[in-house]
């Protein structure tokens, strides 16, 4: 060896180490459970995470026409590398949790309890003040409703307590016009679109999932962990020092950037709490398997049965992914880097092909990579979770990696 070479390794920088650790440490990751043969691409793209872009600990599912034809994890669910992730390892999947919220207001839609075309003050009458009388359901669910977050601090004791979070938002005035543009509501989502739920169904959307999803159709998801479930939940960590991507920066720090992203601001250090898990923050703290991810968004394509029938009706569905206007959104804007469209309660793939080669294909990302797809024309859900967390607002090097391996298989 080299007299240069020893120099170089004695000046390895930490960051440079903590990537030759993370290296040797993928070379080695066992990859479990079942993958259909004519799925190898997405094996394949699976183990090439561990190796090249940094995973720590991950599981992908894929259903086609109802059949789990993916079923694979693999690392480790803790930063030391003490617990293997296993089949039941649960992780919290932040912003992947919006599906099922959305997916519990179409329900009360498609069974004609909820007015996607009402003005939330019919079901909320609190949510008209501040001239948001006209603000309708719909701009709930496509991000349009102005109220992407509090123009007061607002505490992470204040996030946890319904009531409080509610009541500040139902009296807080729009941000800009309801209905003009989509802006990102990250957090308030899901507080907006469950009091609704909860003022039609009597349930809050984490209890009202399980009544009418999960628990029926025996899917490993919740709003909220359970105590009798962390001891399955991974630990969340963040992107490594050093990756940070540049594609995922802001240009602007904005008011409304900081109203909705950082009003209180979370991270994998919140979420890795007790505090966390115990509250329902229906926006951000799903917990659940890449199995069950896929499961849920599943219902999208078409898939989740229940009785012999659809939970929801092909109309619903369309319903889902009627796009409300392409638009650079005013809070992510910047990091998005170009015009998106919402639907009503997901992204759709458009032709920038977010969720695969078919622009009507939908789905909904989570902050630092987790994901869930539904195609209905191709008969496809996805689900992948994971817990070293990217630096992307979206479109995560392994979500696309395996996204577009799934499509080469099809």
């Amino acid at each position: 060896m080299s007299a240069t070479h020893d120099a170089q390794q004695t000046q390895q920088t930490p960051q440079a180490a903590e990537a030759a650790e993370a290296a040797e440490a993928a070379e080695a990751t066992r990859v479990d459970g079942h993958c259909d043969p004519r799925f190898t691409a997405v094996r394949e793209a699976f183990e090439e995470n561990f190796r090249e872009r940094g995973e720590l600990g991950a599981a992908v599912a894929v259903t086609v026409a109802g059949k789990t034809v993916v079923d694979l994890w693999g690392g480790w669910a803790d930063p030391a590398r003490t617990r293997p992730w296993e089949r039941d390892t649960l992780v919290n999947v932040w912003s992947t949790t919006k599906g099922p919220v959305a997916l519990c207001a179409h329900l009360l839609a498609d069974r004609g309890l909820l007015d996607l075309d009402a003005p939330v003050a019919r079901y909320w009458p609190e949510f008209a003040a501040a001239g948001k009388e006209k603000v309708l359901v719909r701009h709930l669910l496509s991000h349009r409703s102005g109220v992407c977050g509090l123009r007061e601090p607002h505490s992470l004791e204040d996030l946890y307590d319904w009531e409080t979070t509610t009541a500040r938002l139902a009296a807080t005035e729009p941000w800009w016009e309801p209905g003009t543009r989509s802006g990102y509501h990250a957090v308030t989502y899901g507080f907006l679109v469950g009091e609704v739920v909860r003022r039609v169904s009597g349930l809050k959307p984490g209890a009202f999932l399980q009544r009418e999803v999960t628990g029926p159709l025996g899917i490993d998801f919740s709003v909220g962990l359970p105590v009798r479930d962390h001891g399955r939940a991974a630990e969340l960590v963040h992107a490594p020092a050093g990756a940070i991507d540049e594609g995922a920066s802001f240009r602007d720090v904005t008011p409304l950037l900081i109203a909705a992203m950082a009003n209180p601001p979370l991270g994998a250090a919140q979420a890795n709490t007790p505090e966390w898990r115990a509250a329902e923050v229906p926006a951000a703290n799903g917990h659940g398997t890449a199995r069950a991810v896929a499961h849920l968004y599943g219902v999208f394509a078409g898939r989740g049965l229940l009785g012999g029938r659809r939970l929801l009706t092909p109309e619903a569905v369309e319903r889902v992914r009627e796009g409300q206007g392409r638009c650079v959104d005013l809070v992510l804007g910047a990091g998005l880097g170009s015009e998106t469209e919402i639907g009503l309660g997901l992204w759709l793939s458009g032709p920038q092909g977010a969720y695969g080669p078919n622009p009507r294909a939908f789905g909904h990302d989570g902050f630092g990579g987790s994901f869930g797809l539904a195609d209905p024309e191709a008969g496809v859900s996805v689900g992948y979770v994971m817990n070293r967390m990217g630096s992307r607002i979206a479109d995560d090097p392994r979500k696309r990696a395996l996204v577009e391996a799934v499509y080469r298989a099809l």
